[in-house]
């Protein structure tokens, strides 16, 4: 009787470590569910930053990239500072930071001594659902203190980006 009882407990032992490690991966799998990836972001981009059609894939391409953008998250009262090739170039580098640009590094835009000029800095990219989504920073230099714009923008099946904010 008591070897029988011995075998009960052996077994019962081995269920709850059985029990334990499946938990375990339960979890993990549910955490991983909403994770920040460690490389850089996929670039899933077609075509140059030019043109504006779409492609075989129905992606948008080129310039219809960064026209998605809406104006970016810059404050207005920039934007009416901007004529149309400046604004061009602040959204092509939110676009081009957004979608190729490590977390931390800086795409500048604009020339040295225009009176406007700035920099995108992305944050590391997470995932919500099935969409890839990053956090940014649009500093633009005016000639007086500096204008930093804070914001997320998530990727969108065709390959542009919607600012959150």
């Amino acid at each position: 009787m008591a070897g029988n009882l011995w075998v009960e407990r052996d077994l019962n032992a081995k269920a709850m470590r059985i029990l334990s490690l499946t938990l375990a991966v339960a979890v993990t799998g549910i955490v991983s569910g909403c994770s920040t990836t460690g490389g850089a972001v996929p670039s899933l981009a077609f075509g140059e930053i030019s043109g504006g059609a779409q492609n075989a894939d129905n992606r948008l391409a080129g310039t219809a990239l960064v026209n998605a953008l809406h104006g970016g998250i810059l404050p207005e009262e920039i934007k009416t500072q901007m004529n149309g090739a400046t604004r061009d170039a602040a959204l092509q580098a939110e676009y081009q930071a957004l979608e190729y640009t490590p977390a931390g590094q800086k795409v500048t835009w604009g020339e040295t001594g225009a009176p406007l000029k700035g920099e995108v800095v992305p944050s590391q990219p997470y995932r919500v659902g099935s969409q890839d989504c990053r956090q940014y920073t649009h500093t633009v230099f005016t000639g007086g203190a500096p204008v930093a714009s804070r914001g997320t923008a998530c990727r969108n099946p065709d390959g542009s980006w919607t600012p959150l904010t």
